[in-house]
């Protein structure tokens, strides 16, 4: 049961955000579209029900994201979210009542057989439970850096697959950001209880992070194609994730041998991501 809860509840947040995506989504090729980066662009889609009911959604995948953290460790939870593309697809085409073709069945089943080869293959372990701050402070430094860079970068370009990818992989790094920060606020919430929780800095952070993330994700959905967007946007809150878990956490994945099925499970994954987004930017 050690690990059957943390996968359970990380694929019913899976599930949840990939609804809050296709609603997203949808909520934001309705208004007008922005170069720049528009704070006033959540007032417009606020004003949408589609969008709020995509909100519910992430609302949902953040309760169960926060108990998978809970219960497992951030390199195994996490990389479970690359199922969000898969599930996205499929739940946009019962809304559409559109068939996917045999080539993007084909894609899903490569997605899930290479995560499920990877992740047997890394058996992701460890729960470490607190971590300082002087060993926080250089990730943070670094993902905070790296998010302002792929941001400002993407912002600078106009709509298309660079500032799409740009601003796909800054909020992929924010989500990653928000999981390791989280996973440090739900262990204080069940050792020190709410006040803990609420006198926590983790608790503001990962806020913070999940708020940025958002905002966000809003920019890449309208700065280009889900062919470049999504792509940065799964694979890199896996990797970051992972690393996040290894170098803060202390979590260990298998060496040796064992990196060779790994690294089909990704390559899998990658073929099947870069044939699931093209399929979503085409039906989108």
């Amino acid at each position: 049961m050690g690990v059957v809860l943390p996968v359970l509840f990380a694929l019913c947040a899976a599930f949840s955000n990939a609804l809050a995506t296709v609603l997203q989504r949808r909520a934001a090729q309705t208004v007008p579209r922005s170069d720049s980066f528009r704070p006033g662009l959540i007032l417009d889609l606020v004003r949408r029900p589609v969008w709020l009911a995509g909100i519910l959604a992430v609302i949902v995948a953040g309760v169960g994201q926060a108990a998978a953290l809970a219960t497992g460790a951030l390199s195994l939870v996490q990389p479970l979210f690359v199922l969000e593309l898969p599930l996205a697809l499929l739940i946009a085409s019962v809304m559409t009542r559109e068939r996917l073709s045999g080539r993007l069945w084909a894609a899903v089943a490569a997605v899930v057989c290479g995560l499920g080869a990877a992740l047997l293959a890394a058996s992701p372990d460890g729960n470490r439970t607190r971590i300082e701050l002087d060993r926080w402070l250089p990730a943070l430094v670094a993902c905070v850096v790296a998010v302002v860079v792929l941001a400002t970068a993407g912002l600078r370009r106009p709509q298309g697959r660079a500032r799409a990818g740009c601003l796909g992989a800054a909020t992929a790094i924010c989500y990653a950001l928000t999981a390791a920060l989280m996973k440090t606020s739900m262990h204080i919430l069940g050792e020190d209880g709410l006040v803990g929780f609420l006198t926590s800095w983790q608790t503001y952070a990962f806020c913070a992070a999940g708020i940025g993330a958002v905002l966000l994700l809003e920019h890449a959905m309208q700065g280009g194609p889900l062919v470049a967007s999504q792509p940065a946007l799964t694979l890199g809150d896996a990797t970051v994730s992972m690393a996040l878990g290894v170098l803060l956490y202390g979590e260990h994945v298998r060496t040796g041998w064992w990196l060779l099925p790994q690294l089909a499970g990704v390559a899998l994954i990658v073929a099947g991501v870069l044939v699931l987004a093209r399929g979503g930017a085409r039906s989108a």
